[in-house]
């Protein structure tokens, strides 16, 4: 045989042999993620920050190193309220957050976060997994310029109303009152003359204590205690008519998302919603026991009267209305919610024991 036809043979033989040990390996090997990711909430907040950890250690865990993300506390690496932006314009691969934080960019993205007088956690779950809840919020997104990927990561139970220093009577009292109040919710006040602003966590118990605010809004009892409100005003009320549930989600670089497998994104999208059922599981495991030490604490824990609950939910569709008026998203997705809700509460109100039913014994 010449040499040159010997070559030939060899080459073939070893481009062969090539392909078929291609083939017994599968697919080729994926890029190692190894993503920063900036976060809203201390991670040891229950259920609010805690899921952002479980996150990062499960996908280490899964993936057997290869896509690793490291967690930043709030104003470590990006101030809380520019995660958005930060994700997006690619200056960090991922971030965690409350996406309600970002109404005045996105005027739809409360929606998913926090609706008042809307959906439970597991109703919201449904409507966001089995319905069109997912894909519209890349659409959301994606309409106002945003390139992100938002993965639904992290549910807790109704908040309380807030932390006030006198009970609410009427709709009156919120009048010219200085009061932290998040999201749609805080609208709502708004609409009936309080002084609304915002700001992260970490500076409520501060502002409370020194006037800047007169009450606040953060999270759950297990929550909230941990950032001390019950030390400066003592009247905690409910129930959290503006939250019934609240929705975290990790937002992925539009890019970053792209270039992952599907094997990583699976991944990703699995470890999300095992994170979401351990958040909501994590706060209604401490919630009892916090409300249970709130009298040897001297904290008033208080129901706004039901007439009162009544206004504040006609006040409340009033102002989803303008919403809806003023944004397309926020019609469309807002009309979604609705029709589900309608139809979950035939379920809803049959299904269910009455949470006082052992308090007539």
């Amino acid at each position: 045989m010449p040499f040159s036809t010997q070559l030939k043979t060899l080459a073939g033989s070893l481009a062969l042999g090539g392909l078929l040990a291609a083939g017994s390996m599968g697919p080729a090997q994926a890029d190692d993620i190894r993503w920063k990711m900036p976060i809203a909430f201390a991670s040891n907040l229950p259920g609010l920050g805690s899921p952002s950890q479980y996150v990062a250690k499960q996908l280490n865990a899964a993936s057997g190193g290869s896509v690793q993300v490291r967690v930043s506390e709030p104003g470590e690496l990006v101030p809380p309220f520019d995660i958005l932006q930060a994700v997006s314009d690619g200056k960090v691969g991922a971030g965690y957050t409350w996406i309600g934080y970002d109404q005045g960019k996105v005027p739809a993205v409360p929606l998913f976060a926090a609706v008042p007088f809307g959906l439970k956690p597991w109703a919201f779950a449904g409507w966001y997994y089995y319905g069109p809840g997912h894909d519209m919020l890349q659409e959301v997104y994606a309409n106002k310029g945003f390139n992100v990927h938002a993965q639904l990561c992290g549910i807790i139970g109704p908040e309380t109303a807030g932390w006030y220093s006198k009970p609410i009577n009427s709709l009156e009292d919120y009048k010219g009152m200085k009061i932290r109040f998040a999201g749609l919710g805080g609208k709502v006040l708004e609409k009936l003359g309080a002084s609304v602003t915002m700001m992260p966590g970490g500076e409520l118990f501060q502002a409370l204590q020194t006037g800047t605010i007169d009450a606040t809004e953060f999270s759950m009892p297990a929550i909230d205690q941990i950032l001390g409100f019950n030390k400066v005003v003592k009247y905690n009320l409910f129930p959290g008519w503006h939250q019934p549930f609240t929705a975290q989600y990790m937002l992925i670089n539009g890019d970053e998302w792209e270039a992952t497998t599907d094997q990583q994104k699976a991944l990703i999208e699995t470890t999300c919603t095992a994170a979401t059922m351990r958040g909501l599981a994590e706060g209604e495991y401490k919630n009892g026991a916090v409300l249970q030490g709130f009298r040897e604490k001297g904290v008033n824990a208080d129901q706004i009267p039901r007439a009162v609950l009544r206004e504040l939910q006609q006040v409340t569709r009033e102002v989803l209305q303008e919403e809806a008026s003023k944004d397309a998203d926020f019609k469309r997705v807002y009309e979604s919610q609705q029709q589900f809700q309608e139809t979950y509460q035939v379920w809803d109100k049959r299904a269910y024991l009455p949470a006082d039913l052992g308090d007539e014994q």
